[in-house]
């Protein structure tokens, strides 16, 4: 059946998850006058934050426990001396700041205008609900989907497959006419393959991938090789 429907991931996809993140941490020290390496901290917060993430998504710590344990554990690491307080006060803020900056990925608004004309468009993230369309408006890509599911809303998070059926039930789509493009091969990719959708992975980063069930792109342009 022909695709009638695409379904995108946010961050990390569309809109520009590392720089906007870097930029709001910038803000967030000069504020507080958090006095320590900004480079060396989010050398050791990035990869903190993709295994809490990685719990988060497996249900077992809350947002809450994300928000803090993210930020103690990589002040722990550069051995910055913080109180509870005011970590508290930079994981409210880091979330209040972040949807002000508005970076997309190369080639955001061509892509999605060529698509928006030949198919009905969507967004499914596991982010936050409170700050993912604050973000899409700031980034001015709002007007382009139909609709916007968040895991929040479903209460649970991609992969987990009531995600991706929720997803469908609530576009008035089906299997056969979706696809789901994402950057996470584990949350996006295999979500959407273990339901029966198509799939396309953003691999921004040009990590070496074998697969023969998914398309794998380095450039939101190479979506028109196959849309």
């Amino acid at each position: 059946m022909k695709i009638e429907h695409i379904f995108f991931d946010l961050d990390h996809t569309l809109w520009d998850f590392e720089k906007n993140s870097d930029l709001t941490f910038h803000k967030l020290f000069e504020k507080h006058a958090i006095n320590t390496n900004l480079s060396e901290f989010l050398s050791v917060y990035k990869p903190l934050n993709k295994e809490f993430w990685k719990l988060y998504r497996d249900e077992k710590i809350s947002k809450e426990d994300l928000r803090y344990q993210r930020l103690k554990r990589a002040f722990d690491m550069v051995h910055y001396p913080i109180s509870d307080e005011l970590i508290h006060v930079l994981a409210i803020e880091y979330i209040e700041y972040l949807p002000e900056f508005s970076h997309l990925f190369d080639h955001t608004f061509e892509i999605l205008t060529y698509l928006k004309e030949k198919y009905e468009l969507h967004i499914i993230t596991n982010g936050f609900e409170e700050i993912q369309t604050k973000k899409m408006d700031s980034s001015k890509i709002s007007h382009f989907f139909s609709r916007i599911i968040t895991s929040d809303s479903v209460h649970v998070k991609k992969p987990n497959p009531k995600v991706f059926y929720h997803a469908l039930e609530v576009a008035n789509a089906t299997i056969e006419n979706s696809i789901m493009i994402g950057d996470s091969i584990e949350a996006d990719i295999e979500g959407a393959l273990q339901v029966g959708m198509q799939a396309i992975h953003c691999n921004f980063e040009g990590e070496e991938i074998v697969a023969t069930n998914f398309r794998s792109i380095k450039s939101l342009l190479e979506i028109k090789q196959y849309l």
